[in-house]
């Protein structure tokens, strides 16, 4: 559903570790400057008067009333009832906290609150990358249409979201698409989120390198290593990355397995994309044995990197022809090249979120009338 034009206004929370931004949004556009306060993540008072604080400012700076308040919350948390479980990086959360409902009674509005994974990805499938995809096939004279989509976050954490036929799936324990405890490729005793993660770039880096840095290098760093603007162990570096598309490309090809989706990757270790997407690639387009040792491959679809040009062409073309229905002068569409894409956010990952809050909360409303 396009909400482009549509003239309602939704408050939207980016809820951090240190900082909450609060914004409003309306027509999937930012309107007036968006209010940054401290989150105040081991003080619950202090936390929730903030959090009131911040919109009740938004709603003070607006010349017309909102109609809902949608947002991304760290979780573990019962999303469907506004209620946040025990946070690591705002301990004041510990124990339950009915966010939702405290906020719906102060503002007399309704409040949806998501995972950020989730709302990534399904702005992305509202306004972004899915989209970007169809109309490309649709330039291309292709049949071929996507309508799910797996959107993954890399940053501080492992996160991910699934928007299945233009509905988000949340699961039945608002726990869906958790990819982050999958099972690590490369230690396969840890969870995915150790090898796929800021921590993770810097502590493979660290381990490798043959500088003496007097400081922990941040991802942007390393990146800009590899660059060749700063100086450092470009082999720790490219390793480093490298390491880190093992990890998430094994993670997705067990979630692709399920989904059978489009994948968008969001984040800002996606920047740094052209060092990690081909190791990402091998893994998804690999094989995996039997127990006699002979190799199949590994996904029964062929992945293709839609940020590069030659795979977005083969991606896009496929394999179409004509052939006969038999007993039949018939001739119908057959297109066999079973494939996914995966590429990059095209909003920007801060902005899939907005959007994805500001659709989901108006969805919600529209399917109460």
């Amino acid at each position: 559903m396009d909400y482009s034009s549509d003239k309602r206004v939704v408050l939207t929370l980016d809820a951090g570790g240190t900082n909450f931004v609060f914004s409003a949004i309306k027509g999937k556009e930012r309107i007036g400057e968006p209010i940054t306060l401290p989150s105040n993540g081991d003080n619950l008072e202090k936390c929730l008067t903030g959090i009131i604080d911040g919109f009740s400012s938004l709603i003070g700076g607006l010349s017309e009333k909102p109609v809902a308040i949608s947002f991304a919350f760290p979780g573990p948390a019962d999303y469907p009832n506004g209620i946040i479980g025990d946070l690591g990086n705002l301990p004041a959360f510990r124990g339950g906290v009915a966010l939702g409902p405290m906020l719906e009674d102060r503002f007399h509005l309704p409040v949806f609150i998501n995972n950020d994974g989730d709302l990534f990805a399904y702005g992305e499938a509202i306004a972004g990358f899915l989209p970007y995809v169809n109309q490309m096939l649709a330039e291309a004279g292709s049949q071929k249409r996507y309508r799910h989509l797996l959107g993954i976050t890399l940053g501080t954490g492992f996160g991910a979201g699934l928007v299945v036929d233009g509905n988000l799936f949340i699961g039945d324990n608002s726990a869906g698409a958790e990819i982050w405890l999958v099972r690590n490729a490369i230690d396969p005793d840890c969870f995915a989120e150790e090898g796929a993660s800021i921590r993770a770039v810097q502590r493979v880096y660290h381990s490798y390198s043959k500088h003496n840095h007097d400081i922990r290098l941040t991802p942007k760093e390393i990146f800009e290593i590899l660059e060749g603007t700063i100086e450092g162990d470009m082999v720790a570096a490219r390793l480093a990355f490298q390491t880190l598309g093992v990890v998430v490309g094994d993670a997705i090809a067990n979630a692709v397995t399920l989904t059978d989706s489009l994948v968008v990757i969001g984040g800002g270790l996606s920047n740094a994309w052209k060092y990690f997407a081909p190791a990402m690639l091998s893994q998804l387009n690999g094989t995996i044995a039997r127990t006699d040792g002979t190799k199949v491959d590994r996904l029964e679809v062929k992945a293709f990197d839609l940020e590069d040009a030659l795979q977005r062409g083969i991606f896009l073309s496929g394999q179409q022809k004509q052939i006969p229905v038999p007993y039949s002068n018939r001739m119908v569409h057959y297109d066999p090249m079973k494939r996914i894409g995966i590429g990059a956010s095209r909003l920007g990952t801060s902005h899939a979120v907005a959007v994805g809050a500001y659709a989901y909360a108006l969805e919600m409303i529209d399917k109460k009338r």
